[in-house]
C-alpha cells in the first residue's frame, strides 16, 4: 500500500485564515497607496489642463453682474456663473453648470474634511464662507471696491471632476499699489476629484487652484504639508534653529519645497481647507527671493490680513512646505 501525505482540513483551514488576516492588514494600505498615486496624477493634469486655459484669456475680471441693496445684501449675482459660461467654456471643455445654491447638482459634497482629516467644514458657498478676511480683514477690503461677496458656482469636467468657482470681477494686477492679496485673486476653483464619492477630504480627493492677477495670470494649485514651522529664511549661524527655511522642508522630505508667493497667497486664501485659521500673525516665508545672501529679502505673506510683502531673510517666521 502507498502512503499520500498532504495538508489535513484544519491545516488548510488555519492556512487560509493566515492568509485572510494578512490581506485584511495589508490591502486597505495598499489600497490607499494606489488611491494617492492616482489623485496625484489627477490633479496635476487638472491643474496643467486649468493654466493653459486660463493662458487663453485676454482678462479674467469684468464677467457677470453683481448688486446689492443699501444693506448691502446682493440682490442680483451672476458673477461665477458668468464667468464659466462667457468665459472659462470658451477655452476649457465643460460637461455642465450649476448656479448658485444648486452646487450639489454639479456633484459639489455638502462638507469636507480638512487636510489630513482634522474636521469636518460645511463647504463653502460663497467668498466670505470661502475666506473671511477677504471681505472683513483689518482694513476692510471690499470698502475699496476690489473684491465682494459673490456667491460660488459650479461645473462638471468631461473627465469627471467637481469644481466649484469663487469668482472676484475687480479683481486688480500684479502692479497694482495694494499690498493685500485679496484684490488679486480673480477666480479661486476649489475641485473634488471624483465627485460626491468619497473620502472628500483635502489632500486626498478634494484640492484647490487660484487664478491672481486679471491680466498675465498666475494659475498656482500648491499640495500643502500638514505642518507647520518657524524658522528664519536664511541661515546666519551654526544652530539648526536658524536652518535656511528651504532646508527645514527638505530635512522633512526630499519631495517638498518652499511655495512660491503666488502658491502662498492661495494658501491664505483656502486657510480654512488646510487649518490656517488665525496662525501666523508673523507671517509665512515665500521662495520667492528678491536678493540673496544673509540680508537679503524674500516676499512672505501675513494670514491675518491677506497683506504680502518682503522684508529681511533673517527674520523669524512660519513655513509651510508644498509637496512638488
Amino acid at each position: 500500500m502507498k502512503k499520500f501525505k498532504g495538508f489535513t482540513l484544519a491545516e488548510v483551514l488555519i492556512t487560509l485564515a493566515i492568509i485572510g488576516i494578512v490581506a485584511a492588514i495589508t490591502l486597505p494600505s495598499l489600497l490607499v497607496n494606489v488611491n494617492e498615486k492616482a489623485w496625484d496624477a489627477q490633479r496635476k493634469a487638472l491643474h496643467a489642463r486649468m493654466a493653459q486655459a486660463i493662458g487663453q484669456m485676454n482678462t479674467l475680471g469684468g464677467y457677470g453682474t453683481f448688486e446689492t441693496n443699501e444693506e448691502g445684501t446682493a440682490t442680483v449675482d451672476t458673477a461665477a456663473e458668468s464667468f464659466i459660461l462667457d468665459a472659462l467654456s470658451k477655452v476649457y471643455k465643460i460637461n455642465n453648470v450649476c448656479g448658485p445654491d444648486k452646487l450639489s447638482s454639479c456633484g459639489i459634497p455638502s462638507k469636507v474634511a480638512t487636510l489630513n482629516g482634522v474636521s469636518e467644514i460645511n463647504f463653502p458657498t460663497k467668498m466670505s464662507e470661502l475666506n473671511s478676511f477677504l471681505l472683513n480683514g483689518l482694513h476692510k477690503i471690499n470698502e475699496d471696491g476690489n473684491i465682494v461677496d459673490t456667491k460660488a458656482a459650479a461645473f462638471e469636467t468631461v473627465n469627471g471632476e467637481s469644481i466649484a468657482v469663487f469668482y472676484n470681477p475687480l479683481c486688480g494686477s500684479d502692479s497694482s499699489a495694494s499690498h493685500y492679496v485679496q484684490n488679486k485673486m480673480c477666480v479661486n476653483f476649489i475641485y473634488d476629484l471624483n465627485g460626491s464619492e468619497g473620502p472628500n477630504e483635502v489632500g486626498k480627493d478634494v484640492g484647490f487652484m487660484t487664478a491672481l492677477y486679471n491680466k498675465n495670470s498666475s494659475v498656482v494649485a500648491p499640495f500643502p504639508y500638514k505642518v507647520n514651522y518657524k524658522t528664519k529664511a536664511v541661515s546666519y549661524s551654526d544652530s539648526l534653529d536658524t536652518k535656511d527655511a528651504s532646508e527645514i522642508c527638505k530635512l522633512q522630505n526630499e519631495g517638498l519645497r518652499l511655495p512660491n508667493r503666488d502658491e502662498l497667497a492661495s494658501l491664505f486664501i483656502n486657510s480654512r481647507l488646510i487649518n490656517i485659521v488665525g496662525d501666523g500673525s508673523g507671517g509665512y516665508w515665500s521662495g520667492s527671493i528678491i536678493s540673496g545672501g544673509t540680508n537679503g529679502l524674500a516676499w512672505h505673506q501675513y494670514f491675518n490680513d491677506g497683506i504680502r510683502e518682503t522684508s529681511l531673510r533673517s527674520t523669524e517666521r512660519y513655513i509651510r512646505c508644498l509637496y512638488k
